[in-house]
């Protein structure tokens, strides 16, 4: 599969989460999202940054700012064509979608446990030892929690690697043999 091949492919693909696709087409699309991001990002720092100057006592302070609307505009289109085809490359390696999606569930639940463990120790203030109890609880659920978070994004940049199950799986057929 070709680079032009592999970003028809995904896009004409971006709601299908069924089937398998090869490691060539999920690679090439992903390096059409970095190009692409590099591009707006040009383009964000060319036509949508204010560069503020300020003099103060101790020297001067430069500060950019950008909003970055071509950015944002690129990552909301390729979205939708990215998580599908890491869906299917997931499926391509014999592991179930979901996966692709470990990282950013592992966020929410480590959020989840930050706000409503730490904020319930909060709202006893005058219950003595209660508050400590809950606070460290919640740290004790936590820093695991941030470790798996480091760990889960390699996990699955390494499936995503991983060479294609020979022969048809519960997903589909090869990539590969249908090609061919």
């Amino acid at each position: 599969m070709t680079f032009t091949e592999a970003v028809k492919t995904c896009f004409s693909k971006y709601l299908t989460f069924s089937g398998r696709a090869s490691r060539p087409e999920y690679w090439y699309f992903f390096l059409f999202i970095v190009i692409w991001n590099a591009i707006a990002a040009v383009i964000d720092w060319l036509f949508f940054t204010q560069v503020t100057t300020v003099q103060t006592e101790t020297g001067t302070s430069v500060t950019a700012v950008s909003s970055q609307p071509v950015q944002t505009i690129v990552g909301l289109i390729v979205f939708f064509p990215h998580l599908a085809v890491a869906w299917r490359r997931m499926h391509d390696t014999g592991r179930s979608g979901l996966y692709a999606l470990l990282p950013i569930l592992l966020i929410v639940g480590a959020a989840a446990v930050l706000v409503f463990g730490i904020g319930l120790a909060s709202s006893f203030q005058h219950g003595g030892n209660l508050d400590i109890l809950l606070t460290r609880a919640t740290l004790l659920i936590v820093i695991p929690t941030l470790l798996v978070l480091f760990v889960s994004p390699l996990l699955v940049l390494w499936w995503l690697s991983r060479p294609s199950q020979p022969g048809t799986n519960k997903y589909g057929p090869n990539p590969y043999e249908v090609a061919q």
